[in-house]
């Protein structure tokens, strides 16, 4: 990933080269360039500002320097770029965010200060490529600087290859939805402290439980915002907790809703794996009408509107679960695990173990999988993995 930032304070950038971010770029996993808005000014104070028209406070960026500088970074690398200007008044980077700025390849930054850029930096920009504006949350910094810096190590830390340990990636907090459990390291006693006793007794399941208790908890204390039906799925049945969404078997009323988010999630899976020869992208009303009575199909639904998908079908004493799904507006919410959670739960009795298969590009879906306990294996093919779970206590 390639990315160029642009402000009047370059060395304001200088922790990028520390840690993890600076050995990325050693090893080339990110390109990261700062380039002086100053360079593109011409008097002899270097001005890039100047007083607002209609009055008021403070000082506005120039539109000739900023747009010299946009044409200079837009010829150092190859296709489009995406413009970024971080500003409170634009969407909020979360999670969800920064994994969209890492599926990109070039990002321009773009740092303003005192009273923002003038406004037709931004229509300028928009015709020749994506802009968008990023806020941190809703106060005020005095540059985008601090948030470029936020924005660039959110995005970087998802890249294939970035971290050490990609597997830390998928328990920390808000990876999925929720806020990530305590941790403790030795002595088991400080200060007349314990750790946990669980976490001392060798039970991983006992200990995935706990933690899994522990992040609900500490979500609902400390951000109850983040709290989604996904957390209060009951098997078998509705729940009208967290929000009152409902979970119940799909009847013919549902095919309308399955069908669209059918098609809006497997067009990205189809994207991801290079493939128009997913069953789920060529499905209609009679087949998943159909399909209703081969498989127990859930669905998901908040305030009436349809959210969430999942279904399994026994076969010998395998579970097969699929269609997993969730609508794209709410991906990140922890939905997508909670599904996975719960059509494991209603599973038949004579079920002794679980399978469900993705693609091998389909990197979300590998990591939800594996965090869930299930093994993968590449098929032969090279495109499928087929992931499979021995059913606990069978």
């Amino acid at each position: 990933m390639r990315c160029d930032i642009i402000s009047i304070f370059p060395e304001y950038l200088e922790p990028l080269k520390l840690s993890l971010p600076g050995q990325a770029q050693r090893k080339g996993l990110l390109d990261v360039a700062v380039h002086d808005l100053r360079d593109f000014s011409h008097d002899r104070h270097r001005t890039v500002d100047d007083t607002p028209y209609g009055g008021g406070a403070g000082m506005v960026m120039k539109p000739q320097p900023w747009w010299e500088a946009l044409e200079h970074v837009r010829t150092l690398g190859d296709g489009t770029p995406t413009l970024i200007v971080p500003g409170p008044g634009g969407e909020v980077l979360t999670q969800r965010l920064a994994r969209e700025l890492a599926d990109e390849d070039w990002l321009i930054f773009a740092c303003g200060r005192y009273e923002g850029i003038d406004e037709r930096v931004y229509e300028a920009a928009a015709d020749v490529m994506p802009v968008r504006v990023i806020s941190l949350g809703d106060y005020v910094l005095n540059g985008g600087e601090v948030a470029v810096l936020a924005m660039i190590e959110a995005a970087a830390r998802l890249l294939p290859g970035f971290m050490g340990n990609a597997e830390s990636l998928v328990e920390e907090s808000h990876e999925d939805g929720l806020l990530e459990y305590p941790v403790y390291t030795k002595p088991a006693t400080w200060q007349g402290r314990e750790v946990p006793p669980v976490l001392l007794s060798g039970d991983h399941g006992k200990v995935a439980a706990w933690r899994h208790q522990q992040r609900l908890e500490r979500t609902a204390a400390r951000r109850p915002d983040l709290l989604h039906a996904s957390s209060a799925l009951t098997p078998g049945g509705v729940d009208d907790r967290w929000g009152g969404a409902r979970i119940a078997k799909a009847t013919p009323a549902d095919v309308g809703d399955l069908l669209t988010c059918t098609h809006a999630c497997w067009l990205r899976e189809g994207i991801l794996n290079d493939t128009l020869t997913i069953p789920a992208q060529h499905e209609t009303v009679e087949s998943l009408t159909a399909s209703l009575h081969e498989w127990d199909t859930y669905v998901l639904r908040h305030d009436g509107r349809f959210i969430g998908s999942v279904r399994g079908k026994l076969v010998d004493d395998t579970w097969h679960i699929g269609r997993l799904m969730v609508v794209p507006d709410l991906h990140g919410r922890g939905l997508g695990g909670a599904l996975l959670e719960f059509i494991q739960e209603v599973a038949p009795s004579d079920a002794t173990r679980f399978e469900l298969f993705t693609g091998t590009g389909s990197e979300h879906n590998l990591k939800l999988y594996k965090k869930a306990g299930f093994r993968g294996v590449v098929q032969p093919n090279g495109t499928t993995v087929v992931f499979t779970k021995r059913r606990r206590g069978r």
